[in-house]
């Protein structure tokens, strides 16, 4: 661990003899300069260094920069000890960038020698450097207790400073041969740096070490009575510990132990404090804290040793005192390996193999059975030393990983040829893992990995590399000597691969079938049930049950066997390559599974033949229901055959005896088990309880049944007559070469009609599932109150109801201690009784939090100052009393509606009353109104004559108020006019200007002038008395006696206190009467910002929601937020915000499409314009700009709300009403200590780590966004950042890299590193998220871990509610949960109509789709951030992501995947949310969806898939199919089945079939082919499948809303967008499948809209869209020309509409969502881009947006590693391409009716003489267009001549006509396709050959003029400039909706400032 701390001697020591060389003399200067110059000291740059030196000298160098204004002598000591260090480190300057660092410091310290000697105050060096020490230690011992805000820092700094010139001194002294009287003289310092927890001496003071469960838990951890072996080392430590033992005995890092010392004490301290009763006596861990943990943290061990029958290894005493060390000691020994296990944190059960051995040697280090070293110390069974563990244990290991993760070739080579994590974790569920010993014997089969020649591998490129990384991380001591070489080799030669374990990942569709085989059995047998059924013309269900009818239905069982034979062959097939790992019982089991459904497969059929309508019958008595029942041998055999599943049924109804045999280790249970499940330590224990059971149980009987009434009425009853007929038509003529002309009952066309109406069964259910999630998730979401708060206006009628629901909610409850919290249920609460202290306390704790969440809206610039003031709410002490002033914004426009309700009102007192008070909103404001201009006047009259008028006037108003005469005293007419008069009064005392006295003056006079003389009708009876007095002047005796008479009232300069007094609470209340008189706008136009109302009705709403009670800070469970990041945007730079190439500037951008929030942060930063703005503001604008887009800023802004709101939270625990009274805010600025205190449960509960992976690198090379990492740690000081270094290290002349994972934190304003643990190698093995996490995560800390990714945001109003979330992972009714779901809002949808689409989308399936995932299907996983996690639990499991390359690459549910396996609960909570980031741009989401296709499909191959669909009972396996890969697969089976209908169409049209048929026989099938399309059309036009998103619409904002807008969305050509992206996602899956290269796909998360190319389309489109729709487009044309002379047009349209719909749409749709895409300029540029595209040859270096060669290449990457059964099926797919070619040359006139096989090869003689003259006009040009160009031409033209000569012969002797020559084409262009698709999957054979050459320069060929026909009608329709005003219009309607300036964002390119 790298630190400003005091150096090891053994550091020190190193650079005495360079010390010696400079400072032998005192008096001299370390070298000689030249004097006399001028010399200014400017900092020496301490942040780029080079790598291998940065972690010793940077903190000298900073200190350096720190002191060296007030101290420059001691700078420049510290300047030369880090020369000295850097020197000593590299003597040779070997490092990159050493030798120019060492030299720019050399010349520094020449240039300071001198000068800085000169100011030196001392006689030497050494008492200079002591008095500075002296000076900064002197600080902190004094202030070190302090906590006040303003000494924190300095005492950071000090500590700093004394730590590193302590180092210095200590150098000084060695080398002036003081060191004795340096021991003496200078002590060690005892502040040093830390995380969280500063565990030094000279942090005992700080406030977070003062809480007692901290106390306790260092306490525990620090206690080491009675533990061995400790004399030699105690002393090494100030506080030596049981970590510091574990270190010491078994070779742990430094880093590593101070790290997770760390993270058990915080553990530790957050459980005792939930557990301990007596809150005052924690000095001492409470009861069952360790056992709590030991739980948690060896559940998965102690399991693991169950399953392998082994005893585990942890041993306890008796003794308690004793126990708790001992648990002390496993618990700490588990967090150090796993610590510093690195890439094996993805294999739980190897960690906990590790644990074992390593537990038993620490048991045998306690019970003193180890056998001492000479040096009288103990180690481990592997050996001690220092980083022993890391090298001995985790290395090795390490090692096979990384080699058989080389073998990958980054996804290239087939799974079977490596091993991944999985494989290599797996082999560990086998108790043939002991056979590795302990130490692990290196030479075990399981580190051999095998080398590519074993596999045959043609490519041995990855075999380099993993030799080369070999030789370069070998060690020397690990090397051989020469002559030892060859027995190693002949050693190596003897080992065995043990290949894959349990499973292996083929390319094949059959893992579909063989991961959810009873799903398609299931319907496999109803279908053919249903079909039976038809045959047999029901009329009602019960006649099924006769005996003939139901023995011809149970002929399903012959299929049902035939399938289990399939299944059984596909487990052997697929699990050949793992069989030698898998032990003999599952082979043998395997093989008896295909002999017994062979033996049924034979039996069943053989009995059904024999003894089909051979019945035995019975007679029941007269009477009985059943009557007569009869039955053959075949049902018999049949009921033997079910026997089987009658075990299986009672399971699956009785999940509690299920769970119990699969986790049960008894015989009877292994017996039970072991047919059905193999044995494997995942997959089991996983059902639910009962009542779950019945629910998703019903969910899907309903849902199927649904599905099967509708296949049979609709798809399969329908086609049973038409077939009957086909099949009795015989039919001998066809229209084509019958290949197949003996095959009878037209099996062809059956086969055409039937084909699509089957795909469609099959993927149907998709549909039925989206129907039935609307329904149940709609129903869910009322009621659980989901919407219950839609818009402000309800919020308005609610607004009175939320303190309560927020005390009910998120306040803690007073009488109940946590641990009894209950969930909070709000028809109850309702119900039950509240004191009126708790109720205004709650209230008081209600507008404090409300007040700080307007704030937050304020400084997110989404409202402004104006709407601050009226959404805020007065804290004052009349909440005490039961008086509350309610936020102005519900109270606006009631005066004024109440002023004109009375002026004109006619009637009694109590009339009036009772109409005010029907709006208890009107009557709270009239009175609020009435007592502040009372409480203003009492404040600003201080006259005695006036003050005794005025309170006599209100006298005698409140008197007739009593009376009930008011509306007979007053005259209310006139009140509009003393409103006036009043706004008037209180807008100059708002104002407060001395000069407006006289007019403050008036207006009172004319106040009380309306008053009295104008309102009162009986005039006033103080006035009158006034009036009198000075008429009698003073004769009589009346209430103004003692005062003086003045003629006019206030005319003296003392009656008015004017200006008011300077106080806020005054102020606040002036400015608040202000607003109630003058704001007219209603309540539902406050705020006006979109984004502000939907926070606070989503807030108000989830109030209402079921959430659980909130425990106080300090009880709740501690969490960290964990956020990868790679090179993302970290903050909007200057130049992006004012300067683009390609698209407008971001600034300029953000500020059109915001531009209220625009405005208001203008207002905010005091300007009225961008101009204005000084450097302070312009790093604001940045800010501004960076937190609405998709950067690290905007999350970690977000995310650190957390550490806000629980500040917050633990201010309102804590605060007495005083305190609370004087509000947040002033509290946290005034009150250090309770600050302080806040600060400190702060940081216990929570830290945020970012996994900035490449900060290192960044830093190194002086990136901007390193300082802009730095600059967010700094403004957010409880912010960490991770990241991996790499270091370049020499030893002994060779150069290895060391991989490093560090924590850093900002001191001083630097990064500050804490924590450095090393790295076996690069952490970078699989997949680079989940690894990016996994080295971050051992510095989280806590028992909850929220993933959150970089384009997230969160909001200070749901951070308010996750101490309530963490309540969740409470022990509770049923499971605990391991993962909580939370809902997000996508905030990227506010202007494109993609965007919105998109986020609808996403936003559907976050909610109504998740939340019946969880309940009531059970079936949730972990879909991606922002999920929380049981920390512990995952940590103990493998981490919260897989990361084996390739496989996982949607790597984030393979989390949810691994926990469901472990017997996890993962549920789903919408009472909060935090927002999420989504793409744009439809480039952008198509590489999304593409992302996701290929994950995906990498799913269905996966283990985890096979295990969840084979291990689930049947419903759950239904659930978890169609919400995962079943999705995808039945997308792929419509898209398929689209073209099996059209294909089978082209088959009856071009063979003359359906002709005949409709002409012979009249066979009307079309209207049945029309049913059984109708759900097909549907799916294209995405509206089923869109219900979801609708349903939740309408429960969110209402179903007029939800109408509404999925009618604006059809308008908006959502349907188009919707059909392509099911294009992208077939496309993508499908290939993947089939071929692999699957890959990670950067979206890039532009914030811009802007213009894609053509060139760039085509390229993202040619393959996944454009030649498909052109394939679509040109069957439906064939289809249509061939059909016309016999076929109804109209009943074509009906069929064949939607297919049209998607063709054009697949084809024109990246077009129609471009920006600008009807531009004439941009088609222009567009056109010139694509011929310079075209013609670009490729090569080396040349990328694919430069080139079409390169492109060409690119793109068929997936065929270079495909196998050649993929290559095959690859082949047998391009035939389709043929039948063009082969029906229609048939269909020529020239062909006539000749019907042989001539016409076909005289077809292809024409294709042959058409490459030939191709050919000859490529060599033309090659040998004549350079140097004979008018041969060239001539030849040409002769060329041309003859093919015209040729085609008018023929027409004139064959009578080719003008037609032939188009259907030519029609039959032509598919067969060059399909031939170039056939020369792409054989390439390897041809490649080389001249028909390589051909058949790319017929691609090319092919691909420009595909993109000719597809710019043409865009050009023509750009001529139409309404075309492109449409275009923007509903590309942009959301925004023309908001009044954003949509052209100056696509056209301009403008800067911001």
């Amino acid at each position: 661990m790298s630190e400003i701390v005091v150096v090891e001697p053994s550091i020190a020591s190193t650079s005495n003899t360079n010390a010696n060389s400079h400072n032998n003399n005192e008096a001299k200067p370390f070298y000689n300069i030249t004097s006399g110059r001028d010399y200014v000291p400017e900092p020496f740059d301490s942040e780029k260094l080079p790598v291998t030196l940065k972690s010793e000298i940077q903190r000298f160098l900073r200190v350096a920069n720190l002191i060296d204004a007030q101290e420059p002598r001691v700078a420049c000591l510290c300047r030369f000890h880090a020369f000295v260090v850097a020197h000593d480190l590299d003597r040779n300057s070997n490092g990159r960038g050493v030798r120019q660092f060492k030299t720019a410091l050399l010349q520094r310290l020449e240039q300071d020698e001198e000068v800085t000697y000169r100011k030196r105050k001392e006689k030497s060096d050494v008492r200079e450097v002591k008095r500075v020490y002296r000076k900064y230690k002197d600080y902190v011992i004094k202030h070190g207790g302090e906590s006040t805000l303003e000494n924190r820092d300095a005492l950071i700094k000090a500590g700093a400073i004394a730590a590193v010139l302590y180092e210095v001194c200590n150098t000084l002294t060695k080398a002036a041969g003081t060191q004795a009287h340096a021991d003496n003289d200078v002590k060690r310092p005892e502040f040093y740096d830390f995380n969280i927890l500063p565990l030094d001496q000279g942090g005992v003071h700080q406030a977070i070490m003062q809480l007692p469960e901290i106390k306790a838990a260092v306490g525990a951890v620090r206690n080491v009575q009675g533990i061995p072996f400790i004399e030699e080392v105690a002393n090494h430590a100030p506080h030596f510990d049981l970590f510091d033992w574990l270190q010491h005995s078994f070779g742990f890092q430094k880093g590593n132990v101070a790290n997770q010392r760390e993270h058990l004490i915080l553990l530790l301290a957050n459980i005792h404090i939930r557990r301990s009763n007596k809150p005052a006596n924690t000095s001492k861990l409470a009861d069952g804290v360790l056992d709590e943990l030991m739980k948690k943290f060896f559940k998965n061990y102690t399991e693991w040793c169950k399953f392998l029958e082994k005893k585990n290894s942890i041993r306890l005493p008796f003794s308690d005192p004793e126990a708790q060390q001992y648990k002390l000691l496993y618990i700490g020994l588990y967090l150090l390996i796993w610590g510093e296990a690195a890439n094996l944190r993805f294999m739980p059960e190897c960690l906990a193999y590790i644990f074992h051995h390593m537990a038993h040697d620490l048991h045998s280090m306690l019970m003193g059975a180890t056998i001492l070293s000479s040096d009288e110390s103990s180690i481990p069974a592997y050996g001690g030393g220092q980083e022993s563990f890391l090298n001995d244990v985790v290395t090795p290991i390490y090692n096979v990983i990384q080699q058989e993760a080389l073998k990958n070739q980054n996804g290239m080579t087939d799974y079977s040829t490596w091993r991944n994590y999985d494989d290599l974790n797996e082999f560990f569920w086998s108790p043939d893992c002991f056979q590795l010993g302990w130490p692990m014997d290196q030479n075990h089969d399981f580190f051999y990995v095998q080398s590519p020649e074993d596999l045959k591998s043609k490519n041995t490129k990855g075999w380099d590399k993993l030799k080369t990384y070999k030789r370069k991380e070998k060690n020397d001591e690990e090397a051989q000597p020469e002559e030892e070489d060859e027995p190693n080799v002949e050693e190596k030669k003897e080992k065995k691969w043990l290949g894959k374990t349990n499973f292996v990942e083929f390319r094949s569709f059959w893992h579909v079938f063989r991961s959810f085989d009873r799903m398609w059995a299931f319907l496999v047998l109803s279908l053919q049930a249903m079909i039976i059924m038809a045959c047999h013309d029901l009329e009602s269900p019960l006649q099924m049950f006769d005996t003939p009818i139901l023995e011809d239905i149970m002929s399903i069982f012959i299929t049902s066997a035939v399938l289990k034979l399939v299944q059984a062959v596909l487990d052997i097939v697929f699990t050949w390559k793992a069989r030698s790992t898998m032990d003999n019982t599952r082979t043998r089991k395997q093989t008896l599974k295909v002999v017994i459904a062979v033996i049924w497969t034979i039996m069943l059929p053989i009995f059904y033949s024999k003894t089909r309508r051979k019945y035995t019958c019975y007679s029941t008595n007269y009477g009985s229901w059943f009557g007569e029942w009869c039955y053959s041998s075949y049902m018999l055999v049949v009921a033997f055959y079910l026997m089987s599943n009658a075990v299986n049924m009672i399971l699956f109804s009785v999940p509690a005896i299920g769970r119990y045999i699969e986790t049960s280790n008894s015989r009877i249970s292994s017996l039970l088990s072991w047919w059905t499940q193999p044995r494997l330590y995942v997959g089991r224990g996983m059902q639910e309880s009962q009542y779950s059971l019945l629910k998703y149980s019903l969910f899907w009987v309903l849902l199927l049944l649904s599905k099967l009434v509708f296949s049979y009425s609709f798809e399969i009853k329908p086609l049973i007559a038409p077939t009957r007929q086909i099949m009795r038509i015989g039919i001998t003529k066809y229209d084509w070469h019958e290949l197949f002309p003996r095959v009878k009952n037209n099996a062809g066309a059956i086969a055409a009609i039937w084909a699509p109406v089957i795909m469609v069964y099959f993927m149907d259910t998709q549909i039925w599932y989206s129907v039935f999630c609307a329904i149940f998730g709609g129903l869910y979401g009322i009621l659980h109150h989901l919407g219950e708060i839609r818009t402000l206006g309800m919020m308005r009628s609610r607004f009175q109801d939320l303190p309560l629901a927020f005390m009910n909610s998120l306040i803690p409850h007073p009488s109940k201690t946590d641990k009894h919290l209950n969930r909070k249920s709000f028809l109850k609460e309702m119900f039950q009784k509240v004191s009126e202290r708790q109720m205004r306390n709650g209230l008081v704790k209600f507008i404090v939090v409300w007040n700080e969440i307007i704030k937050s809206f304020r400084e997110e610039d989404l409202i402004s100052n104006r709407e601050v003031e009226l959404m805020k709410m007065p804290l004052s002490s009349e909440l005490f009393f039961g008086l509350v002033r309610w936020p102005v914004f519900l109270l606006a426009h009631q005066l004024p509606l109440a002023l004109s309700i009375a002026k004109d009102f006619v009637g009694e007192d109590a009339s009036l009353s009772k109409r005010i008070r029907r709006d208890v909103y009107m009557h709270i404001t009239v009175k609020e109104c009435y007592d502040s201009l009372k409480d203003i006047l009492e404040i600003l009259v201080v006259g005695d004559l006036e003050r005794r008028v005025i309170f006599g006037v209100v006298d005698e108003i409140e008197e007739s108020i009593r009376r009930s005469t008011f509306i007979k005293d007053f005259n209310l007419s006139e009140l509009l006019a003393l409103h006036t008069k009043c706004i008037e009064l209180v807008e100059l005392l708002v104002e407060g200007n001395e000069k407006h006295y006289t007019k403050v003056v008036k207006v009172l006079q004319d106040v009380l002038e309306i008053v009295t003389v104008d309102m009162m009708r009986n005039g006033s009876r103080t006035m009158e008395s006034v009036n009198s007095y000075q008429q009698t002047e003073g004769c009589l005796k009346t209430y103004f006696d003692d005062v003086e008479p003045d003629p006019q009232l206030f005319a003296s300069r003392h009656s008015i206190h004017f200006p008011l007094p300077d106080s806020d609470s005054i102020n606040e209340k002036i400015k608040r009467f202000l607003l109630l008189l003058s704001v007219k706008d209603t309540a539902t136009d406050i705020p006006s910002n979109l984004d502000a109302r939907r926070r606070i009705s989503f807030f108000a709403t989830s109030l209402f929601m079921d959430i659980p009670r909130a425990p106080k800070v300090r009880n709740m469970l501690s969490f960290s937020v964990l956020t990868p990041h790679l090179k993302e945007e970290v903050k909007f730079s200057t130049k992006e915000l004012n300067a683009s190439q390609d698209y407008v500037s971001i600034g300029f951008y953000m500020q059109k499409i915001y531009p209220d929030n625009f405005e208001n942060f203008l207002e905010r930063m005091g300007v009225e314009n961008l101009e204005d703005l000084g450097d302070k503001g312009k790093e604001e604008l940045r800010d501004w700009a960076s937190f609405r887009g998709q950067t690290l800023s905007r999350t970690i802004r977000g995310m650190m709300y957390y550490q806000k709101a629980l500040k917050l939270q633990a201010f309102l625990d804590m605060a007495e009403d005083d305190d609370i009274l004087q509000g947040y805010d002033a509290i946290e600025r005034g009150n250090d200590t309770l600050s302080a205190q806040l600060d400190a449960l702060a940081d216990m509960k929570f830290t945020h780590v970012v996994s900035c992976q490449m900060f290192g690198s960044q830093k190194t090379s002086g990136d901007p966004q390193a300082k802009e990492i730095i600059d967010l740690m700094v403004r957010f000081p409880s912010l960490r950042v991770a990241y991996v270094e790499e270091r370049e290290e020499t030893v002994n002349g060779k150069t290895r890299t060391i991989y490093s994972s560090v924590l850093v934190k900002a001191v001083n304003g630097f990064d500050q590193e804490i924590y450095r643990v090393k790295l076996p190698g690069s952490p970078n093995i699989g997949e680079g998220k989940p690894e990016n996490q996994n080295h971050a995560i051992i510095f989280t800390r806590g028992e909850a871990l929220q993933a959150i990714d970089m384009n997230q945001d969160n909001y200070l109003e749901e951070a308010i509610k996750m101490r309530n979330l963490l309540q969740e992972f409470l022990p509770r009714l049923g499971k605990r949960p391991k993962i909580l779901g939370i809902r997000e809002h996508i905030f990227t949808g506010s202007v494109s109509s993609l965007a919105w689409f998109m986020s609808y989308q996403e936003t559907s399936f976050v909610t109504i789709g998740q939340r019946l995932l969880a309940n009531p299907l059970r079936i949730r996983f972990h879909y991606g951030h922002p999920d929380l996690f049981d920390r512990i639990f995952h940590l103990t499991r493998g981490g919260i992501s897989k990361a084996s390359k390739t496989i996982n690459l949607s790597e984030d549910i393979f989390a949810g995947y691994n926990t469901t396996l472990r017997r996890g609960h993962i549920t789903y909570h919408e009472y909060i949310q935090v927002g999420k980031g989504r793409d744009v741009s439809l480039n952008q989401i198509s590489k999304f969806e593409a992302k996701v296709a290929n994950g995906n499909s990498e799913q269905i191959l996966s283990r985890d898939i096979y295990r969840l669909g084979r291990r689930f009972d049947f419903f759950r396996m239904l659930s978890c199919y169609f919400t995962t890969v079943g999705f995808y697969f039945s997308s792929l089976i419509s898209v398929m089945g689209i073209y099996v209908f059209l294909y089978g169409q082209l088959y009856l049209v071009l063979s003359g079939l359906e002709k005949a048929l409709l002409y012979e026989a009249k066979v009307h099938n079309i209207r049945s082919l029309e049913t059984a399309l109708a759900s097909q059309s549907f799916i294209q036009l995405g509206l089923l499948t869109g219900l979801p998103m609708v349903m939740e619409i309408a429960l969110e904002r209402g179903f007029l809303n939800a109408l509404k807008d999925f009618v604006l969305m059809q308008l908006q050509l959502a349907a188009v967008f919707f059909t392509f992206s099911l294009g992208t996602k077939t496309h993508y899956f499908g290939r993947t499948i089939l071929h692999g290269g699957a890959k990670y796909r950067p979206t890039g998360r532009k914030v811009v809209v802007f213009h894609a190319s053509f060139t760039e389309n085509y390229r993202l489109y040619s393959r996944s869209h454009f030649m498909k729709g052109f394939e679509l487009l040109l069957l439906l044309i064939v289809h249509d020309i061939i059909r016309r002379s016999y076929k109804n047009h109209m009943t074509y349209v009906l069929i064949t509409y939607a297919i049209w719909f998607l063709s054009l749409t697949w084809l024109f749709a990246p077009f129609l969502f471009n920006p600008l895409g009807f531009d004439w300029g941009k088609i222009v540029d567009d056109w010139k881009d694509w011929n310079k595209w075209i013609k670009q040859q490729g090569g080396i270096g040349i990328q694919q947006d430069k080139s079409w060669q390169s492109w060409w290449y690119d793109e068929q990457e997936h065929l270079r590693n495909s196998g050649w059964g993929s290559r095959v099926i690859e082949l047998l797919l391009s035939l389709r391409f043929f039948i063009y070619q082969y029906g229609l040359v048939y269909h020529l006139d020239i062909a006539g009716t000749n019907k042989t096989v001539v016409v076909y090869v005289l077809s292809w003689v024409v294709i042959l003489m058409i490459f030939v003259l191709i050919k000859v006009v490529n060599v033309g040009r090659h040998y004549l267009s350079d140097n004979h160009q008018l041969s060239f031409r001539l030849f040409k033209a002769s060329l041309f001549v003859a093919v015209i000569a040729t085609i008018l012969t023929l027409s004139y002797i064959c009578r080719l006509s003008v037609a032939d020559l188009f259907v030519c084409c029609f039959a032509f262009l598919p067969t060059g396709w399909g031939l170039i698709l056939v020369a792409q999957a054989f390439r390897p054979l041809i490649q080389g050959t001249v028909l390589w050459k051909f058949t790319r320069l017929f691609a090319q060929a092919y691909d420009y003029g595909m993109g000719v026909i597809l710019l043409t009608p865009i050009a023509c329709l750009a001529w139409l400039p309404i075309i492109s005003a449409f275009q923007t219009r509903f590309l942009f309607n959301r925004a023309f909706s908001r009044r954003l300036q949509i052209q100056p964002i696509l056209k301009a390119k403008k800067k911001l400032i």
